[in-house]
C-alpha cells in the first residue's frame, strides 16, 4: 500500500527539498504554496478557514486517506519594537497565524483522521534553532512561534502515542535559502558564519532527509524527538 503525505510551504527552499526527498515509488505526496503549481495546492495560511480547506482538498486528492503530516511552511518577517502598537500587533499575530496556529489546525486535523481510521499516522513539524536560543530583537514573534511548534509537537507526542500516533520536530539553524540569505546578509554574513563551528549553514537537502528519515524511518520510540540540524551552532 502507498504512504500518502501531506506537506506545507513545497514551493521553494526547504519545502521544495521535502518534496524531491518524498518523489520515490510507493509514495503519493501533495504539496502546498500560497498559489498553485505542479503537485501543489494553493492556500494562504494566514486566512481563516484556509488550513481545512488545505487538508479537505489534500484528503480528495489522496483518495480519502493521510498518512503523514509536515508542517513546514513558516514567514519569517522582521516587527521591530519602535513600529506603531497597531503594525507590531499585526506582525505577532499574520507570525503566529502562518508558523504555528495553521500548523496546529492541520495537526488537529491530523489526528482525529488518523484515530478515526485507526491505523496511526506521523507529523514531522519543522521548527528552527530559535525555539531554543532565540532570535534577533526584531524577531520575538518568530522564535515564540517556533517555541510553540516545538512544545505542541511534544504534547501530541506523549497525548497520542498509544494510538501509534507519533510526532517530531526539526530545529535547523540557518538554512541557505533565499529567506536566510537575506537574513545572513543583513546580519553581517561572514561574521555570522563564525558563530557556526561546522563553518557553513545547513543545505535544505540536509534538513529534507532528516524530515524523510522521521516522516519514514525513525522507530517508534522515537515519538517527541527534536532534531538539531545547526552546525553545532547550538548544542542542548
Amino acid at each position: 500500500m502507498s504512504i500518502h503525505i501531506l506537506a506545507t510551504g513545497t514551493s521553494r527552499g526547504i519545502g521544495a527539498a521535502i518534496a524531491a526527498a518524498f518523489d520515490s515509488d510507493g509514495i503519493r505526496f501533495v504539496g502546498h504554496s500560497t498559489s498553485p503549481g505542479p503537485d501543489r495546492l494553493a492556500a494562504d495560511l494566514g486566512e481563516d478557514g484556509a488550513a481545512r480547506g488545505l487538508w479537505d482538498a489534500a484528503l480528495e486528492q489522496l483518495d480519502g486517506r493521510i498518512d503523514i503530516l509536515i508542517n513546514n511552511a513558516g514567514i519569517f518577517e522582521a516587527t521591530p519594537i519602535a513600529l506603531s502598537d497597531a503594525d507590531w500587533l499585526s506582525g505577532w499575530e499574520r507570525t503566529l497565524r502562518i508558523n504555528l496556529t495553521a500548523a496546529a489546525e492541520l495537526s488537529r486535523l491530523a489526528v482525529l483522521h488518523f484515530q478515526q481510521h485507526g491505523r496511526g499516522g506521523r507529523i514531522v513539524n519543522v521548527a528552527s534553532r530559535a525555539a531554543y536560543r532565540g532570535d534577533s530583537p526584531a524577531h520575538w514573534h518568530y522564535a515564540a512561534s517556533k517555541a510553540g511548534m516545538v512544545a505542541m509537537t511534544k504534547t501530541i507526542a506523549r497525548g497520542y502515542a498509544r494510538n501509534d500516533i507519533l510526532a517530531f520536530a526539526i530545529c535547523p539553524g540557518f538554512t541557505m535559502t533565499g529567506m536566510a540569505d537575506d537574513y545572513l546578509a543583513s546580519r553581517g554574513g561572514e561574521a555570522l558564519l563564525a558563530d557556526i563551528p561546522l563553518g557553513r549553514v545547513a543545505a535544505p537537502e540536509e534538513v529534507a532527509a532528516a524530515v524523510r528519515f522521521l516522516a519514514l524511518d525513525a522507530p517508534p520510540s522515537m515519538t517527541g524527538a527534536v532534531i538539531d540540524i545547526n552546525g553545532a551552532s547550538y548544542v542542548r
